[in-house]
């Protein structure tokens, strides 16, 4: 190639990387690579679009030209006008977006906040608006603010505004439950300036649904229910268990989250305990039904998982692995049933397990379950022992189901009606109208703030970013047996966490094997002492002990075998930390070795081809 032609063709490169740039922004044809594929609509979402029989009108406001806006919101803004845009090429012209920025002292400005929108101060004089206005009819629904932090969560955010517009009267779901969900009066709270909030699940759930509580002493259901959410239920009187039998055998959809040993609860008894409340009990079961229903549930046996055991810190200050705390990733979970197909990570606080009991003609289904390497422990170890002493106790005994899905047939668990009321057996169902279906989960703490979100407050308002998919699989299920399922491939994408698999399945592997050394050299040690005890000198006059020859080599014995625990314990770690430290290293060399040798090869390839050309 002549020098001279070396400008020309730079200049002619530029035009051109400009028009393919702006042709790829021109056309409707969008490549998504991303694992998670978090920027291409979900079948939910253009299951929504495509049931829009009137138009609806989204109103965006975003004070683009605000001096003092931070970059991230600047960037922020641009993917959900983007992602906007994108909803209005797949309605089919039902979709129309109004893009506004609210200036100081202008009529957008108070439309926007007429509307539901929430300005942010930014400064002493400039307001953030960054909100979108959905209106449908003489329906308006609002994002009051885009919280970057919640950026997982935007289609699922956007799609629920359009679905939730179109909503004029919304499904009622029945709440009994034995958990705090909702805020309770607490005066000690009030007087130091907080107030008590309700746990964002209730939130969650009352975005779509209206809920009606249930008390426990109530003898029978509301009426018109779409579906019934029952939560660490105790001492529910047997008329409204009756209750729930029947709604379960008419057909109508039940949520049932029992627990055998409940943190929350157990903690609230000791807070009682001091103040001489009535105390609550950790565990919650409905015997009756379950048993009746044709399932095994003990609501005394604790599961543990070694292989997907949470880190938690003792009291000593030290971190460990805890198997009944139990962290599950998206292999745990059945990806053909909508309410986990696409989650990505729960944590259940000290669960329990459900299968179906001999002879039982109903479908069961598992949606969540543990590892093989996976046992279960009584429930009142852990009230008393540490994480570590807790590990020494569980035997593998196999997979275990923490989540099902429970179909067909059921039988009445009140063949003969109740005691109190024996005469309703004669018009009672005696079996399940149609298909009955009761979604079960053996553990109620994963509902609740402390294991499934951070709250925090983010400009003024208050926001929630979650930890895990808890509350995703929450809402899930209510929806899904509601009815309405569009929302659930949405949200489902909201577990972007990726962790690293194979550096939690060595740290694992080398729990295991330290907690089996360390098993064998405790029983030793155990030895040793009662040795030491069969060995103990005679007193003198003085009654003081007297250290025999024998005594003495038990107790060097005794020490170096503790020494040599130690030893154990730190070359395990230290090789634990060389092989997750020699990963990362490989990790990180082949990110920056093969995009360097594919751009590299690349080059040759078009430089061979350009003097062949020549």
């Amino acid at each position: 190639m002549k020098s001279g032609r070396i400008p020309l063709t730079i200049v002619l490169l530029f035009i051109g990387l400009v028009a393919v740039n702006y042709l790829a922004s021109a056309l409707p044809l969008r490549i998504d690579t991303t694992a998670g594929k978090i920027y291409t609509l979900s079948p939910g979402t253009k299951k929504i679009l495509g049931k829009l029989e009137e138009p609806v009108h989204l109103d965006f406001y975003f004070s683009r030209s605000a001096s003092g806006l931070p970059v991230q919101f600047k960037n922020y803004a641009s993917r959900v006008q983007a992602m906007l845009q994108q909803y209005v090429r797949a309605s089919g012209g039902k979709l129309e977006l109004t893009i506004i920025e609210p200036k100081p002292d202008t009529p957008a400005e108070e439309k926007a906040a007429a509307s539901g929108v929430s300005g942010q101060p930014i400064s002493n004089t400039e307001t953030l608006y960054f909100g979108l206005v959905a209106t449908h009819a003489d329906q308006q629904q609002s994002i009051a603010f885009f919280n970057p932090q919640r950026e997982q969560f935007l289609e699922y955010d956007l799609s629920q505004l359009i679905h939730r517009v179109q909503q004029f009267n919304r499904p009622k779901l029945g709440l009994l439950t034995g958990l705090p969900l909702r805020a309770e009066p607490d005066m000690r709270a009030m007087q130091m300036g907080r107030m008590p909030q309700s746990q964002f699940i209730i939130s969650e759930w009352e975005q779509n649904f209206e809920i009606v509580p249930i008390e426990v002493s109530a003898t029978k259901l509301p009426d018109n229910l779409d579906a019934l959410a029952i939560i660490h239920p105790q001492n529910v009187s047997e008329e409204l268990q009756f209750a729930i039998d029947q709604y379960l055998l008419a057909g109508k959809p039940v949520f049932l989250a029992v627990d055998p040993s409940s943190r929350t609860m157990r903690s609230r008894t000791q807070q009682m305990g001091m103040f001489g409340g009535q105390q609550p009990g950790a565990s919650s079961n409905l015997p009756t039904l379950l048993t009746g229903w044709g399932l095994d549930y003990k609501p005394d046996a604790v599961v543990g998982d070694p292989d997907n055991a949470t880190q938690v810190q003792t009291g000593q200050g030290q971190v460990s692995r805890f198997p009944a705390w139990i962290s599950l990733r998206a292999e745990n979970f059945n990806r053909t049933i909508l309410p986990t197909s696409q989650l990505e990570s729960l944590l259940f606080i000290e669960p329990g397990s459900v299968s179906l009991a001999a002879g039982s003609k109903l479908t069961f289904t598992p949606l969540v379950q543990t590892s093989a390497q996976s046992g279960t422990m009584p429930a009142m170890l852990l009230q008393f022992g540490q994480p570590d002493e807790i590990s020494k106790q569980l035997t593998a005994s196999g997979q275990k189901t923490i989540a099902a899905l429970v179909q067909g047939k059921f039988q009445s668990a009140f063949p003969n009606g109740t005691p109190k009321n024996p005469g309703a057996a004669g018009s009672a169902l005696k079996e399940s109208k149609t298909t009955s279906t009761l979604l079960v989960v053996t553990d109620a703490d994963w509902l609740m703030d402390d294991y499934s979100v951070r709250r925090m407050n983010f400009l003024g308002t208050q926001a929630a970013e979650p930890l895990n998919g808890n509350l995703a699989f929450a809402s899930n299920a209510i929806e899904y047996l509601a009815g309405s399922e569009d929302l659930i491939s949405i949200r489902g994408k909201s577990a972007a966490i990726r962790p690293f698999t194979v550096v939690r399945q060595m740290e694992a592997a080398a729990q295991r094997q330290y907690q089996n050394r360390l098993t064998e050299l405790e029983a030793r040690l155990t030895e040793v002492q009662t040795k030491l005890t069969e060995l103990r000198g005679k007193k003198n006059e003085g009654n003081r002990l007297v250290a025999t020859s024998e005594m003495t080599k038990a107790i060097d014995d005794f020490q170096k075998q503790q020494a040599t625990l130690h030893g154990e314990r730190r070359q395990i770690r230290a090789a634990l930390r060389a092989d997750i430290s020699t990963l990362e290293n490989r990790l990180i060399l082949f990110n920056l070795l093969v995009p360097a040798l594919i751009v590299g090869v690349f080059g040759i390839v078009f430089y061979r081809h350009r003097r062949a050309a020549a």
